[in-house]
């Protein structure tokens, strides 16, 4: 018998019309929750996200929203309890890549817009889903899609690298704060990744080949593989969880020092 983790449960997910967070929204709805599906610009891939939550038999609704800006962030909050009412796992999944530019060639624009919309955006969904949880007595998972790059740096990389790492240490004070309320809070923080935030990797199998061969595993990874581990972090598992980042990553990150001496 096949036992459904998440049954009376309603998640929160950002960035779910594709990739990482379409399939943990997936993977939520066919473990017995209803979905709340937030998307930026793809209504029509944000759409199909729902329908696939519906054919899993569970109830979802998306909405359009910036959610690194404060005012769109409290809108879906306000949206979601009112149609659900109550949320009980918010996962940040929303986010940008890195603009791939040396400091030197960086604008500051540049910069502080991967910062908003990879670090502001968790500051805010976790603030409003802290609150929220509070008003309905403490208990909550709060799962964030971070990337080994929270911990290995990259040269031209400098945006994204601090967005990450930043999101590290608000997880982890997050989990001193709320510990005592049971609501958890934890990374995840993937390597290569099959996902459209890769989409050369996908297209170029020469090109997705090298990259493979500096990971141990010697295989990318596929968002199921990190959908799977948020469902576990999201269940009653995972309880005495929190604070921890839990990498996916086939082994990369074991490799970047081989060669020292």
């Amino acid at each position: 018998m096949i036992i459904k983790k998440l049954i009376g449960k309603t998640a929160l997910v950002t960035g779910a019309e594709s990739g990482i967070g379409q399939s943990i929204a997936v993977e939520f709805a066919l473990n017995g929750a209803d979905v709340i599906i937030t998307y930026l610009n793809d209504e029509a891939a944000a759409q199909s996200t729902l329908l696939k939550v519906k054919q899993a038999g569970r109830n979802g609704i998306i909405l359009q929203v910036d959610v690194s800006n404060e005012q769109e962030v409290d809108f879906l909050f306000a949206t979601a309890v009112g149609h659900f009412s109550h949320i009980d796992i918010l996962v940040n999944s929303a986010g940008v890549r890195s603009v791939d530019k040396y400091i030197h060639q960086l604008s500051f624009h540049e910069f502080k817009k991967t910062i908003k919309a990879n670090l502001y955006s968790t500051f805010l969904c976790c603030r409003n889903f802290v609150k929220h949880r509070l008003d309905q007595g403490g208990y909550g998972r709060i799962i964030n899609i971070t990337s080994i790059h929270e911990e290995i740096v990259s040269p031209g990389k400098t945006d994204y690298c601090a967005s990450k790492s930043a999101i590290r240490g608000l997880c982890r004070s997050l989990a001193m704060e709320l510990a005592d309320k049971q609501i958890t809070v934890n990374n995840i923080a993937p390597g290569m990744i099959l996902t459209p935030m890769n989409q050369r990797a996908i297209d170029d199998l020469v090109y997705r080949k090298d990259l493979e061969e500096r990971i141990p595993a010697k295989v990318s990874g596929t968002s199921s593989d990190v959908a799977k581990v948020a469902l576990f972090l999201a269940s009653d598992d995972a309880a005495y969880i929190t604070g921890t980042t839990q990498i996916i990553d086939g082994g990369l990150n074991l490799n970047r020092a081989q060669g020292a001496r």
